[in-house]
């Protein structure tokens, strides 16, 4: 009876014992999670600016890690932020800004954690910088020299110009879109003072879209319309 009693209690004291060694592996790591989305305070969503230094804000984002954040910042002057993006890292809620006047412009907001992982932006909210109270008249419209509409072009590099004037003589710089899409959405060049740009690479049996925003240095800005020619 005393052999059957101290087998039993054997047993029982290595099940213990067995039990008690699955309970001490590791448990699998805790997953980073990633900020909270911040929220916009200024510029408000459709607001006029009348300084085009514009100071933008936003509310502080939460981390559940406990993570230092950071904050991108984007600007751009359409919605899908892919026409002159401006984009900012910012450690802290705020960041001043210096823009072109007369102009819509979008911004938005995300936070980053130490770990890289990234929040989902905010709501996209736009705003106008209000022209300048002086009198000032915007450029004309580009006039097209050459190629000519629709052309059909043998070289694999052409050269795009055209003419602009101002009825204030100011003197003119010009950015150039160019590109497969329509209406063009790559900056291929930026201030030039010559009314002309040469491309290159020219791919056979392409159509290409181009056109220039003439500026006048005073914040009036005129975007021509799409041109476009096709290599042979």
């Amino acid at each position: 009876m005393k052999k059957i009693s101290f087998l039993f209690i054997s047993s029982i004291m290595l099940l213990a014992c067995s039990s008690g060694g699955d309970g001490d592996s590791d448990p699998a790591p805790a997953k980073n999670v990633a900020p909270t989305i911040p929220s916009l305070n200024a510029p408000t969503n459709n607001l006029i600016c009348i300084n085009n230094t514009v100071s933008f804000n936003w509310n502080a984002s939460t981390d559940a890690d406990g993570d230092a954040i950071n904050y991108q910042l984007d600007i751009a002057t359409d919605a899908n932020f892919t026409q002159n993006l401006v984009s900012n890292t910012i450690i802290g809620l705020t960041k001043e800004v210096t823009l072109e006047k007369g102009k819509y412009y979008y911004w938005r907001v995300k936070a980053i954690d130490k770990k890289n992982n990234a929040s989902a932006y905010t709501p996209v909210y736009k705003f106008y910088t209000e022209m300048a109270a002086s009198l000032n008249h915007v450029p004309f419209l580009p006039v097209l020299v050459s190629p000519s509409l629709n052309a059909s072009v043998s070289t694999s590099s052409a050269s795009l110009s055209w003419t602009a004037t101002d009825s204030d003589g100011d003197s003119l710089k010009y950015d150039v879109y160019f590109g497969t899409a329509n209406p063009p959405t790559q900056k291929v060049a930026s201030d030039i003072t010559t009314a002309s740009y040469t491309t290159s690479a020219l791919t056979s049996g392409t159509k290409y879209y181009w056109n220039v925003v003439v500026k006048d240095g005073k914040g009036g800005n005129t975007i021509g319309q799409v041109w476009y020619f096709t290599k042979q």
